[in-house]
């Protein structure tokens, strides 16, 4: 098993020692932080995948998520411009759906697009449809990410794809799908334009994107 593949299994069984100890060595072996970040972000998904099937509970995700904001806040300095956005770079409207409270996958994805020089509205979580309309009548994004990590939250996406067209909103941006309960074939039944299985989908569909409108 290689260092990255060690790292996702050590977020998936929320083993923050080994975490720590694994991101630390990664760093000084030069490892870019997005590639540290991306399989952070596929740990997350497998742990969401042990959480559907019963095999952890609502306190594993709390605790991965406290470890994964610590390997965030170590990251935020070697992301190249993290917080400030390249000028032409575009918009992207992120959120976790509603009733969906989880976060880690949508807060890496926006760490990663902005560590790419995207500006990136952060809706949070348990976003209602409402407010990705609103969002994008302000805003004017390239893309609205929607992020879902239980199963139960399927018709959620259903609703924001519906509410967004019916504002006459649809054609002016990409709808982007991910986290651990997302898939290809849920993002074509709901509507989305793009389903992301990690967080680097994401950032470079956004830059596909951003390049089309150059």
């Amino acid at each position: 098993m290689n260092e990255l593949s060690a790292l996702a299994q050590a977020i998936c069984h929320v083993k923050e020692t080994e975490v720590k100890t694994l991101v630390k060595k990664m760093i000084e072996d030069g490892v870019p932080a997005m590639e540290i970040l991306d399989q952070c972000h596929k740990g997350m998904g497998e742990l969401g995948i042990r959480f559907d099937s019963g095999e952890c509970f609502i306190p594993e995700l709390i605790m991965a998520g406290q470890i994964l904001q610590k390997v965030m806040d170590e990251l935020k300095p070697l992301l190249v411009n993290a917080d400030q956005p390249k000028k032409g770079a575009g918009c992207v409207v992120m959120g976790t759906v509603k009733n969906d409270i989880h976060n880690i996958g949508k807060d890496i994805t926006v760490t990663m697009l902005r560590g790419s020089g995207f500006e990136v509205i952060d809706l949070g979580v348990n976003v209602p449809p409402e407010k990705y309309v609103e969002a994008i009548r302000e805003h004017n994004p390239l893309a609205v990410g929607m992020s879902i990590l239980i199963t139960t939250c399927y018709k959620s996406i259903a609703e924001t794809v519906e509410a967004i067209r019916q504002s006459g909103l649809r054609d002016k941006v990409s709808l982007m799908l991910g986290g651990a309960a997302a898939s290809d074939l849920l993002a074509r039944k709901t509507g989305c334009d793009f389903f992301g299985a990690t967080a680097v989908d994401a950032v470079n569909h956004a830059a596909k994107l951003a390049q089309q409108k150059a």
